[in-house]
Order: structure tokens, then C-alpha cells, then sequence
């Protein structure tokens, strides 16, 4: 049995969404991706909802919106995806990198005050795996040294916070809709912000800095006719993509069950190895179970992690690892972190592995994922 790392759950219905637009001759932003937009904040509860082309875009975006400029500090987690690190340089800022909770993954708000300086202007909290960070403590700091807070949400739809949405906590909130997200449109992103002047400039900058209705300047509502209020970037999503992201929409909560139950199956079977640790989540019905990651206890097998990675793919089941800490890229050399500094992410990356969980995933290959990884570990304990 071949068993993928992810497996995205799209049907006719998609199929037939992003062939009506096509169909349509209107291809670019247009009517579908306001619909999308309008969907997104019915669903999530957030003012305002602006689709672009990727996470990255909403992320630089955002911190755009919030005014950060060259030599501002902007605090994130060192164990995160490069994207997170790369915005805050677009600006010639500094990413400020913080170690994350052994547990959870997720940033450590300890950590976080520590590195608070008087040149810090925000912190972009990432919600790992589709958990939710602390985020009463993360705005309570933001508060306290009036900082923006900048939500890395890209594994976190639908993952709530104290029966709160993510998309309606932080000042400015940054989706990802990549393939292999819990929402998909094959690539795109989302911004959600409650402050109308944010929305508002985001939505400029995201078309060249153009007048709100440029978009359609080549439709019969249109003019040739627009204004620049500031240079701004190509960062609009398609309608084809945002058809795609309605019809996915409709399903968020159903493939979110389905991702829960693999996780609870996992979660019952691994309990008891005893050579594993199990992530840590506040609340299982809460997280949006993006990924499932699990350390291996190494000190009691014969394999390294690696060497356990390679045994899965032996088996034909496809794995990750998340995340390179960002202080070891070569990017970082010369920026003063050291590896000592970060002894959670080190634990983490040198003994995690992202098992397969996706939507549609059937019990007989999670099964498979189960006997194949408790079969490994058994042969290879101490």
C-alpha cells in the first residue's frame, strides 16, 4: 500500500466551479474571489477578508500594513517555515527568533519577552500543525509594549482558541491556501484584520497600489480611468482559484473531522509504544490537525530519525519534517544566533517526523501508517 504524505480532497465540485469560470472568459480577481471573500468572513467571524496569491504575500502585506520599516525587530518562532523569516527582511527589518514550548511546538512566550527590545514593533505568533498558540499571553504582551501581532495562521483553518476562530484574535491574520493545506486552492492565502484601515490599505496594495475598482477596468462596469495611492505589489488571487476556495469552504468543517478521527487513531495507537512523544494540543477538538507530528525517543532505539524516515519510505509512506530551524540555514550565519540558544527546537528537530494525515485518508491506510511505524520502532528498540 502507497501511502502519501498528503492527498488533497478535491472533487467534481471544484472541477466544475473553476471550469464555470474559465467558461466565463473573466479569469483573473473579479466577482468570485469577492464571493470567496465575503464566504471566508462568514465562516471565520473576521470584519474583513482579503484573498491574495499566497501566504507569504498576506504575510508581507500585513506587516506592511502595520508599518514595519528597515532596522525594526519583529519577534517570530525559530521553528517555522522560511516564509516567516523572509517578509520581515523585504523591509530590512530583523526577525528576532525565539525558541518554541518542548510540547506543544509552539512559540514560547517566556522566550518571547526576553527578546523584547526598544526596537521590537511585533510579533508574528505561527500556529504550528493547526494548534493554536497562547494567544491571551501573546496579546497581553502585545498590549504591554504596544506591539502589532501578526498571526502565521497558514496551518490554521479551522483551529480555534478558547471556542474563539483564528482569524479574529491578532491584529492582522495570514492564511495559506498551498496544496497541501487544510484548505486549498493550489496556491493562494487569505488576510483577515478587524481594522478597516488595514483592510483597506491591504486591499490597494495587493493590486499595484491602484484605485479599488481598477480590477475590472476591462470589464463594461469598468474605466480606464484609475488612480496609484502608493506603490503596492502582485499579489491578487485568481477566480479560478478562489472558485476552487468556495466549494472548498463548504467542506472545512467535514475535512476537519476527518483529519480529527486520524489523529484520535493515531493518538490511541501511539500512546502506548513508549518510544514515542506525542505532540502536545490543548484541545483536540480545536486544532485543525494539519500535521501530526511525533518524536522519536532516541535514546531508546537503534535508528536515528532519519534512519526511521528512510525504513517509512521503504514501506512507501511518505513523510516530512517540520521544520529546519531557521538559525541553521546558511541565510543565518552571520546573525548572531547560536544553537545553543535554542534548546527546545534542537530536541525537536533532531527527533520529529510529520506522519500522513489528510481528508479522505480511510482507516485501512491509517492502519497501515500504524502497524508499519510500531513494526519499525519494535525492531529497532534497545
Amino acid at each position: 500500500m502507497k501511502i502519501p504524505f498528503h492527498k488533497a480532497l478535491i472533487g467534481e465540485e471544484e472541477a466544475g466551479a473553476a471550469g464555470d469560470v474559465i467558461r466565463s472568459g473573466w479569469l483573473t480577481m473579479g466577482e468570485k474571489t469577492f464571493e470567496f471573500e465575503k464566504n471566508f468572513s462568514a465562516y471565520t467571524g473576521a470584519p474583513d477578508s482579503i484573498a491574495v496569491n499566497s501566504c507569504t504575500a498576506a504575510l508581507h502585506l500585513a506587516l506592511k500594513a502595520a508599518g514595519i520599516g528597515p532596522g525594526d525587530e519583529v519577534i517570530i518562532p525559530a521553528m517555522t517555515f522560511i516564509a516567516t523569516w523572509e517578509i520581515i527582511r523585504y523591509f530590512d527589518a530583523v526577525p528576532v527568533l525565539c525558541d518554541v514550548d518542548r510540547d506543544s511546538f509552539l512559540l514560547s512566550i517566556e522566550d518571547v519577552e526576553k527578546k523584547i527590545t526598544s526596537r521590537t514593533r511585533a510579533i508574528i505568533p505561527v500556529h504550528y500543525g493547526g494548534e493554536s498558540c497562547d494567544m491571551d499571553a501573546v496579546m497581553d504582551i502585545a498590549r504591554k509594549y504596544k506591539l502589532a501581532v501578526i498571526e502565521d495562521a497558514a496551518h490554521a483553518l479551522p483551529t480555534l482558541y478558547k471556542k474563539k476562530m483564528i482569524g479574529t484574535i491578532g491584529d492582522i491574520t495570514c492564511f495559506s491556501f498551498y496544496a497541501t493545506k487544510t484548505l486549498t486552492t493550489g496556491e493562494g492565502g487569505m488576510i483577515t484584520t478587524g481594522n478597516s484601515e488595514y483592510a483597506n490599505r491591504i486591499r490597494r496594495l495587493r493590486l499595484h497600489g491602484i484605485t479599488k475598482d481598477a480590477w475590472n477596468r476591462y470589464s463594461d462596469k469598468g474605466s480606464w480611468e484609475y488612480d496609484v495611492s502608493e506603490p503596492g505589489y502582485k499579489y491578487n488571487i485568481t477566480d479560478i482559484a478562489s472558485a476552487i476556495g468556495i466549494e472548498q469552504l463548504k467542506r472545512c468543517d467535514s475535512m476537519n473531522i476527518m483529519r480529527r478521527e486520524t489523529a484520535r487513531r493515531y493518538n490511541s495507537a501511539f500512546s502506548n509504544t513508549g518510544l514515542l512523544d506525542l505532540w502536545s494540543v490543548r484541545d483536540e477538538d480545536e486544532c485543525a490537525w494539519h500535521l501530526y507530528p511525533v518524536r522519536l525517543k532516541t535514546d531508546s532505539l537503534k535508528i536515528s530519525r532519519n534512519e526511521f524516515i528512510n525504513d517509512l519510505k521503504a514501506a512507501e509512506i511518505g513523510t516530512s519534517v517540520h521544520y529546519i530551524p531557521m538559525y541553521r540555514f546558511s541565510a543565518f550565519k552571520d546573525s548572531g544566533n547560536k544553537i545553543s540558544d535554542f534548546p527546545n527546537c534542537e530536541d525537536m528537530y533532531s527527533r520529529e517526523v510529520s506522519l500522513p494525515i489528510w481528508p479522505g485518508m480511510s482507516e485501512a491506510e491509517t492502519d497501515y501508517v500504524i502497524d508499519t511505524v510500531i513494526k519499525i520502532l519494535e525492531r529497532n528498540k534497545r
